[in-house]
């Protein structure tokens, strides 16, 4: 990865991001970040782009949709008077992401019982000392 200091081109930013330079481009068509370009047009992700870049697609993959994501751009963009309303916001969010932490939690205890009741009621024979290679 070229250095921290250097802007990364779409290519460089989609593979350091894991995504696609489609999903890239259908952001900023989206309004969700500005991206600065060369002279001949091509697309520079600094630290500020990769920030936020990385912060939309943690809310992306808690499920916010892009119209969450469009406002919660817009009031970053209104600037430092929405700081409670992005609080509150982002606070909503972070309640739903419990409550599927603790959704997730039952499924996988409820997951675990049975791999146990299956393991009670069929144990694999372990192999004699003969059988082992």
């Amino acid at each position: 990865m070229p250095d921290a200091a250097s802007p990364l081109s779409i290519r460089e930013t989609a593979a350091a991001l894991g995504v696609s330079a489609h999903t890239l481009r259908y952001y900023e068509r989206e309004g969700l970040l500005t991206v600065p370009r060369t002279v001949g047009g091509e697309r520079q992700y600094g630290p500020r782009e990769l920030d936020a870049l990385r912060f939309l697609l943690h809310l992306r993959g808690i499920g916010v949709n892009m119209a969450g994501l469009r406002e919660y751009v817009a009031l970053v963009r209104q600037g430092d008077g929405t700081v409670a309303a992005r609080r509150d916001l982002l606070s909503r969010h972070e309640e739903a992401v419990n409550a599927q932490l603790v959704a997730l939690e039952t499924a996988l205890h409820a997951i675990r019982r049975k791999i146990a009741k299956y393991d009670q009621l069929y144990s694999p024979p372990t192999p004699t000392a003969k059988e082992k290679p």
